[in-house]
């Protein structure tokens, strides 16, 4: 599932038409403005049909997008690959024949490289790079001069074009990096908080099945006493008949055994709507233990307190969940056994859950509850310890609660730990 979203993230990242079309707008804006007070106001010689000419089309290129596709439009990787190369191709053009390296504004060709980092499938923006590199190598080998005062002319030494060169080099590098990692992490991000809700309505459905049980047996109890009744009326006419007699008993008996099954639903959900509802602690542990007894580990339960004053909370899909799942884990772990400490005073609540396994891996134990990180001392082949832990991590601490993982003698520990408040209905209140 990890390797599938990660899949998904790296290939499905699209960039929005609209945004490209600003971020063109703001560059035609600025490189008309920088020609303007070069010429105009500076009064520096500057090529400026061959200036305008590129900034035009620019503009019109911008101006043809904007009419042709809507404003919602996504460009496709191999679009968005194109539009951003010739971003770079015109603005290559237009700082070599301005000085080269030389311009102050050469540093800006890492620019269209940083957006494909943060939009686009990193292949597309490794080939985007190659072609940065190529244009920064093309401005150190420019023949034209800085646009100076008359008379004065500009040359830059050989060691100082080289640093420049490395320094643009380094940068569009360094920063196309730094942006593609921010903008990876925060899909992940937002890909496993879309799967923890998921989980978490998948939880609250399954939840509320009981009362959909009670509404079920409550709408079809109506029909089915007339149908008893129509039955009776039957079976009192015909019941005698050779010919239908034997059909209106078991009419009439299958019409009863209804009842009866309904009878039983709405009484279950009568008698355990206020079990489903508030939950103590002891039998949300066992709730949440009773799943994994049957996978040939000991499951130990320890209970420091007493269970008359043990709080009773009501009854929380989150917790349920992400408790089951932290159990689960130490279960795939685990060589012999797995203890579960449940601890309730005055103030707080606190569960640990420990197993007799190898403990967390020290990179493990540092980045633990981030999304997609999956291995633990263990061969992979127990799965675990990846997203789902995430949605386990987030589902708990949006309860209140504040985790430590830690690694034990022996093994790993997880400890969960609520203040009473939140788990306690009386003190909620």
């Amino acid at each position: 599932m990890a390797a599938m979203a990660l899949d998904n993230l790296n290939g499905n990242r699209s960039l929005r038409l609209q945004t490209l079309v600003r971020l063109r707008w703001l560059a035609v804006g600025g490189q008309s403005l920088a020609v303007i007070v070069t010429a105009l106001w500076l009064q520096f010689p500057l090529p400026l049909v061959s200036c305008s000419a590129l900034i035009a089309s620019l503009a019109i290129l911008n101006a043809f997008l904007t009419v042709r596709y809507p404003p919602a439009h996504r460009l496709t990787p191999a679009a968005a690959f194109v539009l951003l190369w010739l971003d770079l191709a015109q603005l290559t053009a237009l700082l070599f024949i301005t000085g080269g390296l030389a311009n102050p504004f050469a540093p800006l060709l890492c620019v269209p490289v940083i957006i494909s980092s943060a939009s686009q499938p990193k292949p597309h923006s490794i080939v985007l790079a190659g072609f940065a590199v190529i244009g920064v190598t093309a401005l150190a080998l420019s023949p034209f001069p800085l646009p100076w005062y008359p008379g004065t002319v500009l040359l830059m030494p050989s060691v100082l074009t080289i640093g420049i060169w490395f320094a643009i080099v380094s940068l569009t590098a360094f920063a196309a990096f730094y942006t593609y990692r921010v903008s990876l992490e925060a899909s992940e991000l937002s890909e496993a908080l879309t799967a923890t809700e998921l989980v978490l309505q998948r939880e609250k459905h399954l939840s509320q099945l009981d009362g959909l049980a009670a509404a079920a047996a409550h709408e079809l109890g109506t029909p089915l006493a007339t149908i008893s009744v129509v039955a009776k009326e039957m079976e009192r006419e015909l019941g005698d008949d050779p010919r239908f007699g034997e059909d209106v008993h078991l009419l009439r008996s299958q019409s009863e055994r209804c009842r009866d099954i309904l009878k039983r639903l709405t009484t279950l959900s009568s008698d355990s709507e206020e079990h489903m509802r508030l939950l103590p602690l002891s039998s949300l542990i066992e709730e949440v233990m009773a799943p994994h007894r049957e996978f040939g580990i000991e499951i130990k339960l320890i209970e420091k307190g007493d269970r008359g004053s043990e709080p009773i909370g009501s009854r929380n899909a989150g917790i349920l969940y992400g408790l089951g799942n932290l159990l689960e884990n130490a279960v795939d772990y685990a060589r012999q056994a797995v203890t579960v400490t449940v601890e309730h005073t005055a103030e707080r609540v606190k569960i640990i859950i420990e197993d007799d396994g190898d403990g967390f891996a020290p990179d493990v134990l540092a980045r633990i509850g981030e999304p997609y990180v999956t291995r633990r001392q263990k061969d992979d082949s127990a799965g675990g310890l990846g997203l789902g832990l995430f949605i386990a991590k987030t589902l708990l601490e949006r309860s209140g609660a504040r985790l430590r993982f830690e690694n034990g003698d022996p093994g790993a520990r997880v400890s969960v730990e609520w203040p009473r408040a939140l788990m306690d209905t009386k003190l909620a209140k």
